[in-house]
């Protein structure tokens, strides 16, 4: 069995690859961010069938973590970087 990783798995692109990858017998783990109240409604029907992670994309430690952790084959990128840099 194949480990697909998804960031922003709870926007709509994610929970369409997510659905797509379960039929076709991967197992799934998504992050959402971290502190942030998370909007499951999009992936509320496959929450017995994936695996949620809390995560800062921007912490590279945590990042790594998720990688040892979960070792997944493939890593789909949908999260969006919400801090704001000011110069």
């Amino acid at each position: 069995m194949k480990n697909a990783l998804i960031t922003g798995i709870g926007g709509q692109d994610g929970s369409y690859l997510s659905e797509l990858l379960l039929d076709k017998g991967y197992r799934v783990v998504g992050t959402v961010p971290d502190g942030d109240p998370v909007n499951i409604d999009r992936i509320r029907h496959l929450l017995d069938r994936i695996e949620i992670v809390q995560d800062d994309l921007l912490d590279q430690e945590r990042l790594e973590k998720v990688f040892r952790d979960h070792q997944p084959d493939e890593v789909y990128n949908f999260a969006a970087d919400r801090k704001i840099i000011s110069c």
